[in-house]
Formats: C-alpha cells, structure tokens, sequence
C-alpha cells in the first residue's frame, strides 16, 4: 500500500484534497499532510512517503525545490505537482527535475487518481526490477562466500534445519554433493602479527587465508569455510566426487598440504596460524560433534601454544559428563524471550526437557544447569521489562529461593512452563492495557484540538512516538485508519452543530478545523452526501 503526502501553503486545498479524494480506490493507504516545503521534509525525515503532491509557489522553499531535495535524498520518493500557474517555464523546470506529472489547478479527483495510479504502478515495476529473478541471481553470486559462510556457521552453532530446507540451501548456494558424503574439519587459529591488525586488515588475511586453501585443497578436496564464534577459521572438507570415507593415502595428502598451508601462511603473509584436523565424519550428522571435539582439543592440546599442527584422532568423544545439546543451541531463550516468541519458547523449553530425560534423568548436575539457564532468562527479560520476578510467577518464586529447588526433571518442567504462561499472560495484558491507553489518549486528544491542529505529526508529539507507530497501532486496534477516524469525528460533530445551532455555516467549519468554508462543504458532501445547507434544511 502507498504513502502520500499533500503539500501546500494553502491550508484548505491540503484540507480538500486529504478530505475529499478516496484515496483508497488508489491503493493509498495512508494520506499526510504538510502546508510548507519545510513542514514536508520534517515529516520526511521520520515517515517513508511514497508519492508527494506538492505545490509549486511556496513561500520559503518552493515545491521545485523541495522536489531537488527528494530526489538528492530520497530518490525511491516520487513528486506530482499541482500549480494554479500554466506558465511553460514551470513545466519544463518541472521535467528536469525528474517529476512524474504536472497538473493544473482546480485538478478533478479523476485526473488526480488516474495520475496517482500511474505513478504507483510505475513503482511497482521498477520494485518488481529490483526483486527480479535476474538481478537476485546476480546479487547472490556477488555475496556466495557470505551466504555460504552463515549457513556453515548455523549448522556449527547448532541451528537446527530440516533435512529438505538445508538441501535445498545449499543447493542454491552452490554447494553440492555434501549430503551423505564424508567429511573432515580443519580449524584455523591466527596467532601473533596477526592479533595486531585492525578489522579491515584482518578481514583481509582471513580471506587470502581462505583463498590459499581452496587453492592448496582444490586438486582433491572441496572446501567450505566460515568464520566462527571463537574466531578460528573453519573449513569443511570433502573429497571430490566419492562419498565413501577418504582412505589413508588421500589423508596423509590432507595433512600434509594442511601443513603446507602452514608454511605458505608463514612465509607469504608473514603470519603464524595453529592448524587441527579433524577425523573423518558424515554430512551433516556428524557435523556439530565433530567441531565440537575440535574446539576442545584446540583448548586442551594447543592451549596458548603458538603454530602447531594436530591431528585430532579417531577416539570416540567422552560422554561421562557433557552440556547440554539442545539448552545451548540457537536461538537462545533469552532471544525468543525478548522477542516474546512464546511459542517458540515453550518448544525451546520442551526440546531441552526432552534430552534431558532421555539422557540424563538423575542427574542433580544437569537439572542444576538447566534450572540455572531458565531462571537467568526468565528474570532478565523481567527486570528488563522493568519488572520484578516474583510479582509475576506468585509462589513459584519461592522455590527459586530454596536452594535446589527440585528433584526431578518434571518438577522442573511443570515450573518452568507454568512460570512461561504467567509471564506471558501478564506482558500480553500489559501491552493491551498500554495499547487502550494510548488509543484513548489520542481519541482525547483529537476531541480537544479538532478546531486546530490534529494531524498525525501533532498527534504523535503529544504521546510522544513515532508518527509511523502511532498510525499503525491506531489501524491495528481499532481496524480504523486514524484520519478516518478524525474526518468522521469532524463530521459527526458538524452534524449535530448543523441540526442543534444557529451558528453559521461558516462559523461551524472555522470550530471544525477548516480555514475555508468551501474545503468544509466539500468534505461535508462527500460524507453525506449532500451540502450542510441541504442538511440543515432538513431539521430546520
């Protein structure tokens, strides 16, 4: 839907055409206003408009002007100008200014409409350019090495994708012929000088960094890297065309040319990097236990040692005692918790009780560590709030306040998914309560001042928001877009005004808002279809 904003220094034909026009049959969603070039660039500024009708002479900047200036800072912005002055002159300044359309004044609704309409499906095309097949292809090869090393550093950190959504991910990312395949882990440390560069710098030898070793690896291996959250450098690698596990020859190369990669770092890019190799595993099974044995055996074997190469052997990992998978894995709940995602959350929630019992069922030591987790997220999204924790879950605080308080894992997860439903029922009616409030406080306010300003600028200074916001809540609550509201408001009280007063007609639109009697019979008509003269004789 569009954004229009009307500009002009004569109040009534803003007031006129805001009023009057059905602006929806144009696809307009929402109509602003400004009644200066300065007023207008204010409000461009904060709201993003679509379309701008504005008037040529204006006092201060002129509507030639302000079109330069949108088009220098906003140039997705499109202008129509609307001028009482036929002069040639204008029409071509017009046109080297880039505007889409000159009218002349008194312009029919027709004509405005229709030129709207052009303009509007003119925006659709050249959005559809953007977001075409052809382009978005482009761009996607420009940002292969990005993309590709996101979604490695996804599947490291344990997102979880579904077998069909990854296949296919990979596939438009170019990456083919990894599912089932056998697969190594070579992990990168930079050391020394290169501690010293700045970002820029850095970036830089991370990439040569990744350019040798796909050179290096390229007659025998495929490789696909990302950088993690650890800082190291972490290559996946394959062989080329088999999927059945490399044997001891073509390992052997790998180690070797990893250890070659050492040396070429060394001695081309003056550097030092630490180097393991993982053993051998199954994509993408055995993706996330494989680097997670890496990151261990880099900070028990290498520890702050400087260019060492290890090869992390086939030893299977230790068991005894591990974190949990699925607690730690993204998205954290503090993350579904402020972006109050509670469903999300309670499936987080669901999956970690879920391995726990089914790995760890008597452990005092994991239903402490999980206890701890979800207590932490919980109270720090509260206090963020600026809540109290105990205000919120009533009497189940208390046990936070027990020492361990609890034995079993169902214990744990009847408290934590009872604790989740009562934060949320409180923040759901916190935000409808502050939602009526201010839906009342600007219904008040436009009852106050609907004989002067009530634009949605001035609105949104008074309960001090974002125009944006203030509109899109308004719509959102009451299904009502807010200059509807006000234009009927207007009417109503016009109305009653017309049948209950001797005041003039006159005098009636100047208490209404409107600077010229012939705006406020033009509103009037469109609404009820017929003049307040009319109206009036009704009840008279």
């Amino acid at each position: 839907m569009i954004q229009l904003l009307i500009v002009d220094d004569e109040v009534h034909v803003v007031d006129r055409l805001f009023s009057t026009i059905h602006w929806g049959s144009a696809g307009v969603e929402q109509v602003y206003k400004a009644y200066s070039g300065k007023e207008a660039l204010e409000l461009l500024e904060q709201i993003c408009i679509d379309i701008v009708i504005t008037d040529i002479q204006m006092p201060g900047i002129s509507g030639l002007q302000l079109i330069g200036e949108i088009n220098r800072r906003w140039p997705k912005t499109r202008c129509i100008l609307l001028s009482g002055y036929s002069d040639f002159n204008y029409a071509k300044e017009a046109i080297l200014q880039g505007t889409e359309d000159y009218l002349l004044k008194p312009v029919t609704e027709e004509d405005l409409l229709s030129t709207v309409n052009r303009v509007k499906d003119k925006l659709q095309r050249e959005w559809e350019e953007v977001v075409s097949r052809q382009r978005l292809a482009y761009t996607l090869k420009e940002n292969l090495p990005l993309l590709r090393g996101n979604l490695l550093n996804d599947l490291l950190q344990g997102r979880k994708i579904p077998e069909y959504s990854l296949r296919d991910k990979m596939q438009a990312l170019e990456l083919i012929g990894y599912h089932e395949h056998a697969f190594a882990i070579m992990m990168i440390r930079l050391e020394t000088e290169f501690l010293e560069y700045d970002i820029g710098r850095l970036s830089l030898m991370e990439y040569a960094i990744g350019n040798m070793a796909e050179e290096l690896f390229g007659e025998k291996f495929d490789s696909w890297y990302t950088k993690d959250a650890h800082d190291y450098l972490v290559f996946v690698i394959k062989g080329k065309g088999r999927q059945e596990w490399p044997d001891k020859e073509e390992t052997a190369w790998l180690e070797r040319t990893a250890s070659v990669l050492q040396s070429a770092v060394h001695n081309y890019l003056k550097g030092k990097i630490s180097i393991l190799v993982s053993s051998w595993g199954r994509f993408p099974d055995d993706l996330k236990g494989l680097y997670n044995r890496s990151l261990s055996a880099f900070r028990k074997r290498i520890g702050n040692e400087h260019e060492l190469f290890m090869r992390l052997g086939d030893e299977p990992a230790q068991t005894e005692l591990s974190a949990l998978q699925r607690l730690y894995e993204p998205p954290a709940l503090n993350h579904l918790l402020e972006a109050a995602r509670w469903e999300d959350t309670e499936e987080k929630l669901s999956v970690i009780f879920d391995e726990m019992e089914a790995k760890y069922p008597e452990s005092q030591e994991h239903l402490l560590e999980v206890y701890f987790s979800i207590a932490s997220a919980f109270a720090y999204i509260t206090h963020k709030n600026g809540r109290q924790l105990h205000q919120l879950i009533g009497p189940d605080y208390d046990r936070m306040t027990e020492g361990i308080p609890f034995r079993t894992v169902n214990q744990l997860r009847e408290w934590s998914l009872r604790a989740l439903q009562r934060m949320k029922e409180d923040m759901d009616q916190e935000r409808k309560d502050s939602r009526v409030s201010l839906i009342n406080e600007i219904r008040s306010f436009i009852e106050q001042h609907l004989s002067g300003d009530v634009s949605l600028q001035s609105i949104a200074n008074h309960v001090y928001m974002h125009p944006v916001y203030v509109s899109k809540i308004y719509k959102l609550e009451t299904g009502d877009n807010l200059s509807d509201y006000v234009n009927r408001l207007r009417m109503d009280k016009a109305a009653h005004l017309l049948k209950h007063s001797q005041d003039k007609i006159y005098e009636i639109a100047t208490q209404l808002g409107y600077q010229r009697p012939h705006s406020f019979n033009h509103a009037f008509k469109k609404h009820y279809g017929m003049t307040p003269q009319e109206y009036r004789d009704q009840y008279s």
